[in-house]
């Protein structure tokens, strides 16, 4: 069973944090009906990355065999054998599936999102991982097609700086990964990283970064922002995101893979700067005055 709660690689589901956002900012983080499409989205979300994950470990078998820590995975290693792994990930996107069906029960055209989020990235398991700038894009694109469906979901519009914000923020993430593997692997481990040089992932991650920055803090102080979503002052908390984005860029710069989850998870202060982030938030937005 550890193998397999292994292979699936629940862990990373806190990156379908994305999907609540636009149910904090909405105000509808008290609304039980909301709350209940956006969970079952969630878990749509993180059985569909399930799949996916099982499908690309499954195509890359004898690649992670080669690779110092990838070849430890269950299929690399013989643990799951193909035959149990294609049962498995099936047995997991029927589930999808079901969890899907009902989140978008009353807006079906939802469903739209989580399809091209499969799409995207089956079509990116078997070839498009290989294109440089094309795979990062596809890497990005599954934080922004969370928010997407998230704000579907609970029938909400997406501010343009928030949309922008995620956007930037996403590419920042994916190239922080590739940065690091081609700083951690050799060429031949993942075929595209002979394309990238370390000097252009470095200087694009941290150009989205600042940009990422600026965006949040054009949202924070758009009057849309204040009259919609809260009227207390956003701003304060452009210096928390600060804290975060160059505690993370610490972390990356040191030993890290880059993989988003794999850095949240395992560094206490970012931990407790993100947790003080959404306390605070959450003050600033349900606390008026």
């Amino acid at each position: 069973m550890k193998e397999y709660i292994k292979l699936a690689r629940f862990k990373h589901c806190i990156k379908n944090v994305f999907i609540l956002l636009p149910l904090f900012f909405g105000h509808k983080l008290f609304d039980a009906g909301a709350v209940l499409k956006c969970a079952l989205g969630f878990l749509a979300f993180t059985l569909l990355s399930s799949v996916i994950y099982i499908i690309n470990d499954i195509n890359d078998k004898e690649s992670d065999r080669k690779h110092p820590k990838k070849r430890l995975r269950p299929i690399a290693s013989g643990k799951i054998s193909v035959k149990s792994g294609i049962i498995y990930a099936c047995v997991l996107g029927v589930f999808a599936v079901i969890c899907a069906c009902f989140a978008c029960a009353q807006k079906p055209v939802s469903a739209v999102f989580l399809v091209i989020y499969f799409a995207l990235n089956c079509l990116y398991s078997f070839g498009l991982k290989n294109y440089p700038i094309v795979d990062v894009a596809i890497l990005a694109s599954g934080f922004l097609l969370r928010v997407l469906f998230g704000a579907s979901v609970v029938e909400i519009e997406v501010s343009s700086w928030l949309y922008l914000t995620v956007l930037s923020l996403s590419f920042y993430l994916g190239l922080g990964k590739r940065r690091n593997e081609l700083k951690r692997q050799s060429d031949t481990s993942r075929k595209v990283l002979k394309y990238y040089s370390y000097e252009f992932l470095d200087k694009m991650m941290y150009m989205f970064m600042a940009i990422a920055l600026v965006f949040y803090s054009l949202w924070c102080a758009d009057p849309l922002t204040v009259s919609e979503i809260s009227p207390n002052r956003l701003v304060w908390t452009v210096p928390v995101i600060i804290l975060i984005l160059m505690r993370y860029g610490y972390i990356v710069e040191g030993d890290s893979d880059g993989d988003p989850a794999e850095v949240v998870l395992h560094d206490k202060p970012l931990i407790l700067l993100s947790l003080f982030y959404a306390v605070l938030m959450t003050l600033l937005v349900y606390i008026k005055g």
